[in-house]
């Protein structure tokens, strides 16, 4: 007897290893270097909430950018000829 599994639908799995990646990427180019940049463990806690700053500014920016492109999408179509 099989338990029931939820199914997932595809652009589900594809935002959420999309998300995964970010973050792995984000971990490894940005935390680590800012983390070892430092010595002492106050300049650490800093680096480490600028820097979780900026991770949401920019993901916010790119939110921002995304709902403009789908409000003003028929704008954007009619502007390049499509």
């Amino acid at each position: 007897m099989m338990l029931p599994i939820a199914k997932i639908d595809t652009v589900y799995l594809l935002f959420g290893g999309a998300a995964l990646i970010s973050l792995v990427a984000f971990a490894t180019l940005i935390l680590a270097p800012t983390i070892g940049s430092f010595g002492r463990t106050w300049e650490k806690a800093t680096a480490v909430v600028v820097s979780i700053f900026v991770l949401i500014a920019l993901v916010g920016l790119g939110i921002a950018l995304g709902i403009a492109i789908v409000y003003y999408w028929d704008d954007i179509t009619k502007l390049f000829g499509g």
